[in-house]
Protein backbone atom coordinates (compact mmCIF):
# COMPACT_ATOMS: atom_id res chain seq x y z
CA UNK A 1 0.00 0.00 0.00
CA UNK A 2 1.76 3.31 -0.71
CA UNK A 3 2.61 5.70 1.85
CA UNK A 4 2.80 2.65 4.03
CA UNK A 5 6.47 1.81 5.95
CA UNK A 6 6.34 -1.87 6.32
CA UNK A 7 8.82 -2.80 9.53
CA UNK A 8 11.98 -4.18 8.62
CA UNK A 9 12.56 -8.06 9.62
CA UNK A 10 15.28 -8.66 12.20
CA UNK A 11 18.91 -7.91 11.43
CA UNK A 12 19.87 -11.32 12.84
CA UNK A 13 17.53 -14.23 13.66
CA UNK A 14 18.04 -17.12 15.97
CA UNK A 15 15.96 -20.74 15.46
CA UNK A 16 16.44 -22.91 18.12
CA UNK A 17 15.57 -26.42 18.29
CA UNK A 18 15.13 -29.56 16.07
CA UNK A 19 11.35 -29.76 15.50
CA UNK A 20 10.82 -29.78 11.80
CA UNK A 21 7.99 -27.87 11.50
CA UNK A 22 8.57 -25.01 13.98
CA UNK A 23 11.68 -24.86 12.00
CA UNK A 24 10.55 -24.56 8.79
CA UNK A 25 7.50 -22.19 9.71
CA UNK A 26 10.38 -19.75 11.23
CA UNK A 27 12.24 -20.16 8.09
CA UNK A 28 8.96 -19.22 5.48
CA UNK A 29 8.28 -16.41 7.77
CA UNK A 30 11.41 -15.08 7.49
CA UNK A 31 11.25 -15.11 3.58
CA UNK A 32 7.96 -13.83 3.92
CA UNK A 33 9.03 -10.59 5.98
CA UNK A 34 12.12 -9.97 3.37
CA UNK A 35 9.93 -10.49 0.15
CA UNK A 36 7.25 -8.25 2.10
CA UNK A 37 10.07 -5.38 2.27
CA UNK A 38 11.10 -6.26 -1.45
CA UNK A 39 9.32 -8.53 -3.71
CA UNK A 40 13.07 -8.77 -5.25
CA UNK A 41 14.81 -10.02 -1.89
CA UNK A 42 18.07 -12.15 -2.17
CA UNK A 43 17.20 -15.35 -0.64
CA UNK A 44 20.26 -17.87 0.19
CA UNK A 45 20.18 -20.95 1.82
CA UNK A 46 23.02 -22.84 2.86
CA UNK A 47 24.33 -25.84 5.54
CA UNK A 48 26.27 -24.35 7.77
CA UNK A 49 28.51 -27.61 7.93
CA UNK A 50 29.17 -27.12 4.17
CA UNK A 51 30.06 -23.47 3.58
CA UNK A 52 33.25 -21.40 4.27
CA UNK A 53 33.53 -18.28 6.37
CA UNK A 54 34.64 -16.61 2.87
CA UNK A 55 31.94 -17.52 1.02
CA UNK A 56 29.22 -16.57 3.82
CA UNK A 57 31.10 -13.46 4.19
CA UNK A 58 30.58 -12.07 0.46
CA UNK A 59 26.64 -12.69 1.16
CA UNK A 60 26.91 -10.48 4.45
CA UNK A 61 29.05 -7.46 2.60
CA UNK A 62 27.35 -4.03 1.71
CA UNK A 63 25.78 -4.32 -1.81
CA UNK A 64 26.55 -2.16 -4.73
CA UNK A 65 23.35 -2.56 -6.15
CA UNK A 66 21.31 -2.50 -2.36
CA UNK A 67 17.99 -4.57 -2.35
CA UNK A 68 16.86 -6.83 1.06
CA UNK A 69 18.91 -9.87 1.25
CA UNK A 70 18.23 -13.33 3.68
CA UNK A 71 20.83 -15.84 4.29
CA UNK A 72 19.48 -19.04 5.78
CA UNK A 73 22.13 -21.15 8.01
CA UNK A 74 20.67 -24.59 8.55
CA UNK A 75 22.51 -26.72 11.25
CA UNK A 76 24.42 -24.15 12.84
CA UNK A 77 25.46 -26.29 15.24
CA UNK A 78 27.49 -28.25 12.42
CA UNK A 79 29.59 -25.08 11.96
CA UNK A 80 33.37 -24.64 12.01
CA UNK A 81 35.15 -22.72 14.45
CA UNK A 82 36.02 -19.86 11.57
CA UNK A 83 32.73 -19.70 10.16
CA UNK A 84 31.13 -19.63 14.06
CA UNK A 85 33.74 -16.58 14.43
CA UNK A 86 33.48 -14.73 11.66
CA UNK A 87 29.14 -14.69 12.14
CA UNK A 88 29.50 -13.98 15.96
CA UNK A 89 31.27 -11.04 15.25
CA UNK A 90 29.00 -9.56 12.23
CA UNK A 91 26.14 -10.50 14.62
CA UNK A 92 27.29 -7.56 16.22
CA UNK A 93 27.40 -5.30 13.68
CA UNK A 94 24.55 -6.27 11.52
CA UNK A 95 23.91 -4.94 7.86
CA UNK A 96 20.43 -3.60 8.12
CA UNK A 97 19.47 -4.51 4.88
CA UNK A 98 20.42 -8.27 5.61
CA UNK A 99 18.73 -10.97 7.78
CA UNK A 100 20.40 -13.44 9.03
CA UNK A 101 18.71 -16.54 10.28
CA UNK A 102 20.82 -19.37 11.75
CA UNK A 103 18.48 -22.79 12.52
CA UNK A 104 20.79 -24.84 15.64
CA UNK A 105 19.47 -28.02 17.08
CA UNK A 106 19.67 -26.57 20.27
CA UNK A 107 21.85 -29.10 21.83
CA UNK A 108 25.55 -29.35 23.33
CA UNK A 109 26.59 -29.13 20.43
CA UNK A 110 27.70 -26.04 19.04
CA UNK A 111 26.06 -24.28 22.45
CA UNK A 112 28.69 -21.79 22.19
CA UNK A 113 27.88 -20.25 18.98
CA UNK A 114 24.38 -20.26 19.74
CA UNK A 115 24.88 -18.78 22.92
CA UNK A 116 27.11 -16.14 21.38
CA UNK A 117 24.73 -15.49 19.58
CA UNK A 118 21.68 -14.78 21.46
CA UNK A 119 24.28 -12.43 23.61
CA UNK A 120 24.74 -10.92 20.22
CA UNK A 121 21.20 -9.41 20.27
CA UNK A 122 19.61 -12.07 17.97
CA UNK A 123 15.75 -12.91 18.13
CA UNK A 124 15.36 -16.52 19.01
CA UNK A 125 12.34 -18.10 17.72
CA UNK A 126 11.78 -21.14 20.17
CA UNK A 127 11.70 -24.65 17.66
CA UNK A 128 12.05 -26.99 20.27
CA UNK A 129 10.48 -30.33 20.40
CA UNK A 130 6.79 -30.09 22.46
CA UNK A 131 7.51 -33.09 25.18
CA UNK A 132 4.95 -32.31 27.46
CA UNK A 133 1.00 -32.96 27.05
CA UNK A 134 -0.11 -29.73 27.82
CA UNK A 135 2.68 -28.15 25.42
CA UNK A 136 0.88 -30.11 22.78
CA UNK A 137 -2.71 -28.80 23.83
CA UNK A 138 -1.26 -24.93 23.93
CA UNK A 139 0.15 -25.73 20.02
CA UNK A 140 -3.21 -26.71 19.18
CA UNK A 141 -4.95 -23.73 20.81
CA UNK A 142 -2.23 -21.79 19.33
CA UNK A 143 -3.29 -23.17 15.73
CA UNK A 144 -6.65 -21.85 16.03
CA UNK A 145 -5.38 -18.31 17.27
CA UNK A 146 -3.17 -18.10 14.20
CA UNK A 147 -5.97 -18.01 11.93
CA UNK A 148 -8.01 -16.26 13.69
CA UNK A 149 -10.28 -19.27 15.40
CA UNK A 150 -11.00 -20.56 18.82
CA UNK A 151 -10.99 -23.69 20.20
CA UNK A 152 -11.54 -24.77 23.30
CA UNK A 153 -8.98 -27.19 25.93
CA UNK A 154 -11.35 -30.15 25.18
CA UNK A 155 -11.25 -29.79 21.95
CA UNK A 156 -7.66 -29.59 21.92
CA UNK A 157 -7.49 -32.90 24.02
CA UNK A 158 -9.92 -34.47 21.83
CA UNK A 159 -7.99 -33.33 18.28
CA UNK A 160 -4.99 -35.05 20.21
CA UNK A 161 -6.18 -37.86 20.89
CA UNK A 162 -7.87 -38.54 17.71
CA UNK A 163 -4.66 -37.60 15.04
CA UNK A 164 -2.00 -38.06 17.32
CA UNK A 165 1.26 -36.13 18.78
CA UNK A 166 2.66 -35.20 14.78
CA UNK A 167 2.95 -32.11 14.83
CA UNK A 168 2.34 -31.68 10.83
CA UNK A 169 -0.62 -34.10 11.40
CA UNK A 170 -2.32 -32.33 13.84
CA UNK A 171 -1.31 -28.48 12.28
CA UNK A 172 -3.20 -30.08 8.93
CA UNK A 173 -6.07 -30.90 11.00
CA UNK A 174 -6.60 -27.68 12.51
CA UNK A 175 -6.50 -25.79 9.01
CA UNK A 176 -9.46 -28.15 7.99
CA UNK A 177 -11.48 -27.70 10.67
CA UNK A 178 -11.11 -24.12 10.42
CA UNK A 179 -12.10 -23.93 6.62
CA UNK A 180 -14.99 -26.39 7.75
CA UNK A 181 -15.71 -24.88 10.31
CA UNK A 182 -15.63 -21.21 10.17
CA UNK A 183 -13.12 -20.92 13.36
CA UNK A 184 -15.37 -21.91 16.55
CA UNK A 185 -14.25 -25.34 17.14
CA UNK A 186 -15.78 -27.53 20.38
CA UNK A 187 -15.11 -31.77 21.53
CA UNK A 188 -18.46 -32.36 19.95
CA UNK A 189 -17.06 -30.84 16.24
CA UNK A 190 -13.84 -33.05 17.12
CA UNK A 191 -15.89 -35.85 17.55
CA UNK A 192 -18.08 -35.06 14.60
CA UNK A 193 -15.09 -34.79 12.06
CA UNK A 194 -12.86 -38.09 13.50
CA UNK A 195 -14.95 -40.19 14.65
CA UNK A 196 -14.87 -42.32 12.28
CA UNK A 197 -11.00 -42.85 12.37
CA UNK A 198 -9.86 -46.49 12.60
CA UNK A 199 -7.97 -45.52 14.90
CA UNK A 200 -10.41 -45.01 17.80
CA UNK A 201 -9.42 -46.99 21.00
CA UNK A 202 -10.25 -48.84 23.85
CA UNK A 203 -8.96 -45.64 26.04
CA UNK A 204 -11.43 -43.16 23.56
CA UNK A 205 -14.03 -46.13 25.01
CA UNK A 206 -13.52 -45.90 28.48
CA UNK A 207 -12.82 -41.81 28.93
CA UNK A 208 -16.92 -41.66 27.57
CA UNK A 209 -18.08 -44.78 29.99
CA UNK A 210 -15.82 -43.09 33.14
CA UNK A 211 -17.51 -39.12 32.63
CA UNK A 212 -21.00 -40.77 32.09
CA UNK A 213 -21.62 -40.61 28.68
CA UNK A 214 -23.31 -43.94 27.81
CA UNK A 215 -24.35 -42.92 24.04
CA UNK A 216 -21.12 -41.82 23.25
CA UNK A 217 -19.23 -44.95 24.95
CA UNK A 218 -21.19 -47.10 22.96
CA UNK A 219 -21.11 -45.47 20.00
CA UNK A 220 -16.96 -45.27 20.41
CA UNK A 221 -17.45 -49.27 21.00
CA UNK A 222 -19.05 -49.77 18.06
CA UNK A 223 -16.92 -48.26 15.68
CA UNK A 224 -13.59 -50.40 17.37
CA UNK A 225 -15.38 -53.52 17.15
CA UNK A 226 -15.92 -52.67 13.51
CA UNK A 227 -12.73 -51.32 12.71
CA UNK A 228 -11.47 -54.66 14.19
CA UNK A 229 -9.84 -53.06 17.59
CA UNK A 230 -9.61 -56.39 19.67
CA UNK A 231 -11.88 -56.73 22.42
CA UNK A 232 -9.00 -57.70 25.31
CA UNK A 233 -7.20 -54.31 24.80
CA UNK A 234 -10.78 -52.46 24.65
CA UNK A 235 -11.61 -54.01 28.47
CA UNK A 236 -7.86 -53.47 29.41
CA UNK A 237 -8.37 -49.60 29.20
CA UNK A 238 -12.03 -49.55 31.07
CA UNK A 239 -9.71 -51.34 33.72
CA UNK A 240 -7.36 -49.38 33.34
CA UNK A 241 -8.86 -46.27 33.10
CA UNK A 242 -11.26 -47.01 36.76
CA UNK A 243 -8.08 -47.74 38.63
CA UNK A 244 -6.23 -44.96 37.51
CA UNK A 245 -9.65 -42.67 38.71
CA UNK A 246 -9.80 -44.42 41.88
CA UNK A 247 -5.88 -44.12 42.99
CA UNK A 248 -5.85 -40.34 41.81
CA UNK A 249 -9.13 -39.63 43.85
CA UNK A 250 -7.67 -41.31 46.89
CA UNK A 251 -4.78 -39.36 46.79
CA UNK A 252 -6.65 -36.25 47.98
CA UNK A 253 -6.47 -33.06 46.19
CA UNK A 254 -3.48 -31.81 45.19
CA UNK A 255 -1.25 -30.00 42.14
CA UNK A 256 -0.69 -33.41 39.43
CA UNK A 257 2.80 -32.11 39.42
CA UNK A 258 3.27 -32.71 42.83
CA UNK A 259 1.21 -36.08 43.08
CA UNK A 260 3.17 -37.24 39.84
CA UNK A 261 6.02 -38.47 41.32
CA UNK A 262 4.46 -40.63 44.27
CA UNK A 263 1.77 -42.02 42.14
CA UNK A 264 4.12 -42.77 39.94
CA UNK A 265 2.03 -41.00 36.62
CA UNK A 266 2.61 -38.47 34.37
CA UNK A 267 0.85 -34.91 35.55
CA UNK A 268 -1.64 -35.00 32.41
CA UNK A 269 -2.75 -38.13 33.00
CA UNK A 270 -3.06 -37.09 36.78
CA UNK A 271 -4.99 -34.12 35.37
CA UNK A 272 -7.42 -36.00 33.50
CA UNK A 273 -8.15 -38.10 36.43
CA UNK A 274 -9.10 -35.82 38.87
CA UNK A 275 -11.31 -34.13 35.96
CA UNK A 276 -12.93 -37.60 35.11
CA UNK A 277 -13.22 -38.31 39.14
CA UNK A 278 -15.78 -35.45 39.59
CA UNK A 279 -19.20 -37.47 40.07
CA UNK A 280 -18.14 -40.91 41.62
CA UNK A 281 -18.67 -42.16 44.96
CA UNK A 282 -16.15 -44.39 46.75
CA UNK A 283 -19.05 -47.54 46.13
CA UNK A 284 -19.68 -46.53 42.57
CA UNK A 285 -15.77 -47.17 41.86
CA UNK A 286 -16.58 -50.84 43.92
CA UNK A 287 -18.78 -51.10 41.55
CA UNK A 288 -17.20 -49.88 38.34
CA UNK A 289 -14.24 -52.42 39.31
CA UNK A 290 -16.05 -55.02 39.52
CA UNK A 291 -18.26 -54.93 36.82
CA UNK A 292 -14.77 -54.12 34.84
CA UNK A 293 -13.19 -57.12 36.30
CA UNK A 294 -15.71 -59.43 35.28
CA UNK A 295 -15.52 -57.64 31.78
CA UNK A 296 -12.03 -59.06 31.07
CA UNK A 297 -12.51 -62.40 32.56
CA UNK A 298 -15.32 -62.43 30.02
CA UNK A 299 -13.46 -61.26 27.24
CA UNK A 300 -10.80 -63.37 27.90
CA UNK A 301 -12.42 -66.38 26.96
CA UNK A 302 -15.23 -66.72 29.86
CA UNK A 303 -17.98 -65.86 27.59
CA UNK A 304 -19.71 -66.82 24.19
CA UNK A 305 -20.41 -62.90 23.09
CA UNK A 306 -17.29 -60.81 23.86
CA UNK A 307 -19.04 -57.73 22.17
CA UNK A 308 -22.12 -57.88 24.27
CA UNK A 309 -19.93 -58.57 27.48
CA UNK A 310 -18.19 -55.15 26.42
CA UNK A 311 -21.33 -53.12 26.05
CA UNK A 312 -22.58 -54.55 29.76
CA UNK A 313 -19.48 -53.37 30.94
CA UNK A 314 -19.95 -49.87 29.32
CA UNK A 315 -23.21 -49.17 30.83
CA UNK A 316 -22.65 -50.93 33.96
CA UNK A 317 -19.40 -48.42 34.67
CA UNK A 318 -21.84 -45.41 33.74
CA UNK A 319 -24.54 -46.34 35.70
CA UNK A 320 -22.17 -46.68 38.73
CA UNK A 321 -21.26 -43.48 38.28
CA UNK A 322 -24.64 -41.95 38.86
CA UNK A 323 -25.11 -44.24 41.80
CA UNK A 324 -23.41 -42.18 44.53
CA UNK A 325 -22.51 -38.47 45.66
CA UNK A 326 -19.44 -37.12 44.49
CA UNK A 327 -16.00 -38.42 45.81
CA UNK A 328 -14.64 -35.00 47.00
Amino acid sequence: MAGVKIAAPPAVVLVLGDEELLVTRAVTEAVQAARATDPDADVREYEAGAVSAGEVAEMLSPSLFGGRRLLVLRSGQDARKDLTAALLGYAKQPDPDVTLLVTHAGGAKGKAFADGLRSAGATVVPAAKLKGHRERVAFVRDEFRRAGGRCTDDAAEALLAAVGNDLRELSAACAQLLADTGGRVDAATVARYYRGRAEVSGFTVADAAIIGDVPGALEALRWALHVGVDPVPIADALADGIRTVARVASAGRGSPYQLASSLGMPAWKIERAQRQSRGWSAEGLVDAMHAAARCNADVKGGSDDRDYALERAVVAVAQARRSGGDLR
